[in-house]
């Protein structure tokens, strides 16, 4: 069963449709190649690749049911002397749609319908080249990158730790430095500490002595 089309129909009526249709398959059979709106070309895609597989049979009968929709016969002559033979190797898509962005006017997108005229192998291969050839070599570069980077960290590592043990072998030697001098400061005070009761006890003798002098004066003069 003919898939059902989407959209609109194109033209005022049915019949209005199929000469469209007819028409625009005839300038893509003739000139190989034409302009026209996104969906003119994604409605005509079908029949015009349903009239090559015709063409491709190359008997009177599918000739005579080309002829019931393009009715020139110059045009049904290049179809199938020249357009069939092109496309004899594929078992499908002998046509290609191109966006080209939208119209000046009415800003409808537009888009070239062509006929596919390289063989099957040349389109292969042009495949191979365009989307095989570059992501393999962006894949080679990338992955010695990665191997670079994981080396990097690698060496890194072994850096940051040396760093960190020499931090910790500077800050030890300073804070053992820094305990012997509190211990010697603590030593130094505590010498120093009876010294300075010995010191207070001789002044307060002294004074003692002094008062017990102004006395005894005053007390021999009564």
């Amino acid at each position: 069963m003919p898939k059902p089309t989407k959209g609109p129909r194109l033209g005022g009526s049915p019949s209005h449709e199929r000469i469209i249709l007819a028409n625009l398959a005839s300038q893509l059979f003739e000139h190989g190649r034409i302009t026209t709106t996104e969906a003119k070309a994604k409605r005509v895609r079908p029949l015009a690749e349903k009239l090559i597989t015709k063409a491709k049979r190359g008997d009177l009968h599918s000739r005579r049911i080309v002829l019931r929709t393009i009715t020139d016969k110059g045009v049904v002559h290049v179809l199938f002397t020249e357009i069939a033979p092109k496309v004899a190797d594929r078992p499908g898509g002998y046509t290609r749609i191109t966006k080209i962005g939208n119209r000046q006017g009415d800003n409808a997108p537009m888009a070239v319908i062509e006929i596919v005229e390289e063989s099957l192998e040349e389109s292969r291969k042009n495949k191979a080249k365009a989307s095989g050839s570059r992501p393999a070599a962006t894949r080679t570069d990338a992955k010695p990158a990665r191997t670079r980077a994981a080396a990097a960290s690698a060496a890194a590592a072994p850096a940051e730790e040396a760093t960190a043990e020499e931090t910790v072998a500077v800050d030890a030697p300073q804070t053992e430095a820094t305990e012997d001098v509190a211990v010697e400061t603590a030593a130094v005070q505590e010498a120093e500490a009876p010294e300075t009761d010995t010191a207070v006890a001789d002044t307060g003798a002294t004074a003692a002595d002094a008062e017990v002098a102004d006395v005894e004066p005053e007390a021999d003069k009564a």
